[in-house]
């Protein structure tokens, strides 16, 4: 997953680095309002391709004493922090510049030039999308995307789509805001383009920042691994009861597990160890990302304090 991850986020860090060079050449010879907005909208997604990167590496790291369960959440906190410069930069300077250039307006030049800037960044940009939808679909399966956005726990897949389509779309604002422009002679629309592309930055930034903030807290794993965890513990007769089974994900492929249920009465102490181990087993081949599985057997913990037998500690 963390090789699919980094391929789409090398691919929008390659063409955005592009984009933002010649986006600020084209805005400081013409002048262009909604052009500087793109370049700002540009540069910020260079640098959030950098972090999630740093995200990525800094989520490999293995757990030590302070961080017993690892730095996967690391991945998760880079990502709302990318979410977080999108909207107070990427959002707040293009409503701000696009604010500045309607209460003063100024004469553009140079237009056929921004829009070959547009065209080829429209190039780069649709590449660069493609990439990541086809990593997206891979992940997603046969769920729909805004279901598989709001299941996923690899936000890295999901941000460089959003950037990219916020990307695309705000390519289609400016153009149309230039051509627009060029056709009436007023610079309202050039202003008025640079305003709506901060309001397209804006709304990606509050969905970005929903989504991971869900994850940072800690979500549960997909309900069809939560009930395959049921259907071995059902299938287990020496279980009478499931009082709880919860799931956390501590990283895109981290998940751990804590399981509480009562056993048959009679079961002795090897029998319940073995019985734990058995569970434990069962419950980790289900899916590669559950590394952590801890069993509290509620019944017989009484049973063993009748019997005088030491407790079972979790697995």
């Amino acid at each position: 997953m963390a090789g699919s991850s980094k391929k789409a986020i090398y691919a929008a860090l390659a063409g955005n680095t592009l984009i933002a060079v010649t986006k600020f050449f084209a805005a400081g010879v013409s002048g262009s309002s909604a052009m500087f907005s793109e370049a700002i909208h540009s540069l910020v997604d260079t640098g959030n391709q950098i972090l999630l990167l740093y995200g990525l590496k800094a989520a490999e790291r293995p757990a030590d004493e302070q961080f017993p369960f690892g730095h996967g959440k690391e991945i998760y906190f880079w990502s709302f922090v990318v979410a977080m410069l999108i909207f107070a930069l990427g959002s707040g300077i293009s409503l701000y510049q696009g604010w500045q250039r309607l209460g003063h307006p100024e004469p553009i030049s140079n237009i056929g030039l921004n829009f070959a800037v547009l065209g080829i960044a429209m190039v780069f940009e649709g590449g660069a999308l493609m990439i990541a939808l086809r990593e997206f679909g891979r992940h997603k399966g046969s769920l729909g995307f805004f279901e598989a956005v709001r299941q996923g726990k690899d936000p890295t897949i999901f941000v460089v789509v959003f950037e990219d389509t916020a990307a695309m779309l705000g390519l289609l604002v400016a153009m149309v805001g230039l051509g627009l422009y060029q056709l009436t002679g007023n610079p309202f629309f050039d202003g008025a383009a640079s305003m709506l592309i901060g309001v397209i930055l804006g709304i990606t930034a509050a969905w970005l920042a929903y989504e991971s903030k869900s994850l940072l807290i800690g979500e549960s794993a997909v309900p069809e691994t939560v009930a395959a965890i049921r259907g071995v513990l059902e299938a287990d007769e020496r279980i009478v009861s499931i009082n709880e089974v919860a799931t956390l994900h501590m990283g895109p492929a981290y998940i751990i597990v804590t399981i509480s249920v009562d056993f048959v009465d009679g079961i002795d102490s090897s029998e319940l160890e073995g019985a734990v181990t058995e569970i434990n087993d069962a419950v980790k081949r289900l899916d590669p990302a559950i590394q952590r599985v801890f069993i509290e057997a509620e019944r017989n913990v009484n049973y063993q304090e009748d019997s005088g037998d030491p407790p079972v500690e979790p697995q």
